[in-house]
């Protein structure tokens, strides 16, 4: 007796709906990203080997490194969901001009509040997980008393004791022990106190003191310290680790001002060299940037010496030979097979997972392609971002005009190659100035030129 192929499983309407709004606006789906999944095997097989590290308390650090539309946001939600199956917890944040791994004006404190907002385990995924991870810590620690027949606050406290010895350490265990006594005593204030101290929300050290009797807070200065005790404590909790996302790491190589810029690559470094170094106990980053973020030698991550001796690709990977064991991970183009397959799946996601809701043929997707390569060349496939923003919209108005053929509408697709917005730097400190008319014009995606450079001629 043979057996026969079961019907797909159709897809909840919540879910599809998620997926398309998301991709129609060119931004990556929160939920459903294993339905449009296709290529990049072997680097998710990548992430996959930093992941078990991770897990195993080792740390693990990864430089996604892909052209403006290629999608690199959508691996990196792709590694985070991998991440939250394997009992990780994860945090995630875009870099902003307002959110920086170094800086003086609490940008690197917004980047860590940020982070702690989108705290994310596998019964919440979708951030604001820090209250539960704290009760699931006490939880943890009450049943241990019982068994041990001790007070729960003693086994807080040799629990804790490890966090203790570290930068910081201290005063994030009492906030820990803070948040136990509201818990024991039914104060909701203070519980909610240490939530805020722990997500980074206080901004001055008397407040911290009056509501929990702490003399620091997390500032600037502790961004990453406390990044690496937040992973040692969600191990104490019955985590397997943290994995931190950031994405738009191209905002440092658009800060104008060298300083600055170098400020933030120095503590890159720092980040870079615990992670390599097995220095870190549970911690693992993904961070998404484009090839001028990397290469450019002049404000690219190549400017700074000791990153560019980290980052150097392997030599020995190329003529067919590839290597995905350092820590830049580039994420190639598609290929039109990819290309082919991602059109089949959004087909499939729109019609809610059922074949005979398809609203176009096989021959469609053929179709489709031929036109957009006609229009733009292969950058609809490098950069698919638009490509999929159309193909969606073409299958919303045949839904909706069911009267209509898909031929006629296949040849109304317009098309434009996507240009990178991020490669113009961002003022650090100062307003742009008006370019009067002697100033020499420039290209409008090209670097804008600092003036704080060193020189590079001096005539007396």
């Amino acid at each position: 007796m043979t057996g026969q192929r079961s019907a797909p499983a159709p897809i909840r309407p919540r879910e599809r709906d998620a997926i398309l709004q998301s991709l129609r606006a060119g931004v990556v789906p929160r939920i459903g990203q294993q339905h449009i999944q296709v290529g990049r095997a072997n680097e998710v097989t990548a992430l996959l080997a930093d992941i078990e590290r991770i897990a195993d308390g080792g740390s693990a650090i990864r430089f996604a490194i892909g052209e403006y539309g290629a999608g690199k946001s959508f691996f990196l939600n792709l590694i985070r969901s991998i991440a939250l199956e394997r009992k990780l917890v994860t945090v995630h944040a875009d870099l902003a001009p307002d959110r920086r791994l170094h800086a003086t004006g609490g940008q690197a404190r917004s980047l860590y509040a940020e982070l702690m907002r989108n705290v994310s385990t596998r019964a919440k995924p979708d951030g604001g997980a820090m209250p539960s991870i704290i009760e699931r810590f006490v939880a943890d620690s009450l049943t241990a008393s019982t068994s041990r027949g001790v007070a729960p606050e003693i086994v807080i406290r040799e629990r804790l004791a490890e966090l203790e010895e570290m930068t910081g350490g201290y005063d994030f265990a009492e906030v820990i022990a803070a948040y136990w006594r509201g818990h024991d005593t039914g104060n909701e204030q203070l519980k909610a106190d240490a939530v805020r101290w722990l997500r980074g929300e206080f901004t001055t050290r008397t407040d911290a003191r009056a509501a929990l009797g702490v003399r620091t807070i997390i500032d600037d200065s502790t961004f990453y310290d406390h990044l690496k005790l937040f992973a040692r404590f969600v191990r104490l909790a019955g985590f397997s680790g943290l994995l931190v996302n950031l994405d738009e790491l191209v905002n440092l190589y658009k800060l104008s001002n060298t300083q600055a810029r170098n400020a933030n690559y120095e503590q890159l470094l720092r980040i870079l060299n615990d992670c390599l170094q097995g220095s870190a106990v549970g911690l693992g980053f993904v961070l998404g940037g484009t090839p001028d973020l990397l290469l450019d030698t002049r404000r690219g991550l190549y400017s700074y010496a000791a990153l560019q001796s980290r980052l150097a690709e392997n030599t020995f990977a190329g003529a067919g030979l590839v290597d995905y064991s350092g820590p830049v991970l580039r994420l190639p183009n598609l290929a039109p097979e990819d290309m082919y397959v991602l059109l089949d799946k959004l087909r499939h996601v729109y019609a809610g997972g059922i074949p005979n809701n398809y609203l176009v043929p096989d021959e469609a997707l053929t179709a489709f392609m031929t036109h957009c390569s006609t229009r733009v060349g292969d950058a609809y496939f490098r950069t698919p971002r638009t490509t999929i923003k159309e193909f969606i919209n073409l299958l919303a108005v045949l839904d909706q005009n069911p009267d209509i053929e898909w031929s006629e509408l296949v040849e109304r697709v317009e098309l434009a190659p996507e240009t990178n917005p991020d490669l113009a730097p961002l003022s650090e400190d100062e307003p742009a100035q008006p370019l009067t008319a002697t100033a020499p014009t420039q290209a409008p995606d090209a670097p804008i030129e600092e003036d704080d450079d060193d020189l590079a001629t001096f005539k007396l």
